[in-house]
């Protein structure tokens, strides 16, 4: 079997990587070094023959004591197996968790959804600590000139946001009664959860109503899509072919949960029907702008195609890439045909 990896495609690993002990009825994995996406799909395929067995263990500890590296396709194999676990019944428990591992599931609140075995010196550290040992996942995610630029260019956005913010405002009032804002919980870095921002084009009720054309959506794997989707307001189609409805997202880049350049920002239910693999969009810092946005982000109905432009990024990324890409962006912004629908 042949999977595609960062758009190249490479033979499937084998278990033979991950060394198994069994106790009784316990099941000890141990992890390597590094658990990037090659080894996260062996891991994932040696937790899965133990659950699939007539009489799996009632235990598999996973045992974290060599590794110094995770990247968010090893995290994805751990959420990954965690669920089969419990599927099966079976109790999954990591043992020896190093601090740069800890730092991960920190980040993404899942030491409090983990069972820990957890050491004084684990115990002992602090949130700054932590921080301090996350993985550099991608170049772009330690670069200074990429924060930088997105600190300067986000300070930008925000002074033109707030020039506009009466008119937007007034007119989503007037259009649809409701808040001016809209929020919604999205993926970041490393599956890190945070709340985006943008000026509301749906009616008011819009969430409540999803339910209903589910039946219309045009993407699969969790991305809701449809054409002339008829909760959008009037005021609501303009600001999203102007692309107007996502100025407030400056103040995301900013706070440094965006990149003013990067993937598509996913919701939980998308990164919840993940493959391993696809987890890898998220080594990265999702971004205002990126290739989707300039290769028709309306008109991409492929799941497919969304993980092939995002892992795109990442092969290309350099500060020269990131800049054509915002001079891409701001040419389609002004082009009569750029928006949302």
């Amino acid at each position: 079997m042949a999977i595609k990896v960062q758009g190249f495609m490479t033979s499937q690993p084998t278990k033979a990587d991950f060394p198994v002990k069994f106790l009784n009825d316990t099941a000890i994995v141990k992890i390597p070094e590094r658990l990037s996406v090659l080894e996260a799909l062996s891991f994932k395929q040696t937790c899965e023959e133990f659950t699939n067995q007539s009489v799996p263990p009632k235990q598999i500890i996973v045992d974290f004591q060599q590794t110094t590296f995770m990247d968010s396709s090893g995290l994805g194999a751990l959420v990954s197996n965690f669920k089969i676990a419990q599927e099966k019944g079976v109790e999954l428990i990591l043992r020896n968790v190093t601090p740069g591992v800890m730092a991960i599931l920190s980040l993404t609140g899942l030491d409090k959804v983990f069972s820990i075995e957890s050491g004084a010196s684990i115990a002992q550290q602090s949130s700054r600590q932590l921080e301090e040992q996350l993985p550099t996942t991608h170049p772009s995610v330690r670069s200074w000139m990429k924060r930088l630029i997105d600190i300067v260019g986000s300070i930008v956005g925000l002074l033109i946001t707030a020039v506009l913010f009466i008119p937007i405002a007034v007119a989503i009032k007037i259009d649809d009664p409701g808040p001016i804002f809209f929020g919604q919980t999205r993926c970041g870095w490393m599956g890190q959860p945070f709340r985006i921002w943008k000026f509301r084009s749906m009616c008011k009720d819009a969430e409540a109503k999803k339910a209903e054309l589910e039946k219309q959506n045009q993407v699969d794997r969790g991305i809701f899509k449809i054409k002339n989707d008829p909760r959008v307001t009037r005021v609501g189609r303009f600001l999203r072919r102007t692309s107007l409805d996502e100025l407030p997202q400056f103040l995301n880049v900013l706070k440094g949960e965006m990149s003013l350049v990067g993937t598509r920002p996913p919701t939980p239910d998308e990164v919840a029907r993940y493959e391993v693999p696809e987890w890898q969009r998220l080594d990265v810092k999702p971004g205002m702008t990126g290739e989707w946005q300039v290769h028709g982000r309306s008109s991409i109905e492929n799941f497919e195609e969304v993980i092939r432009l995002d892992l795109q990024y990442q092969k290309n990324w350099n500060l020269l890439y990131d800049l054509k890409l915002i001079l891409r962006t701001i040419a389609i912004v002004f082009h009569k045909n750029s928006g949302a629908t």
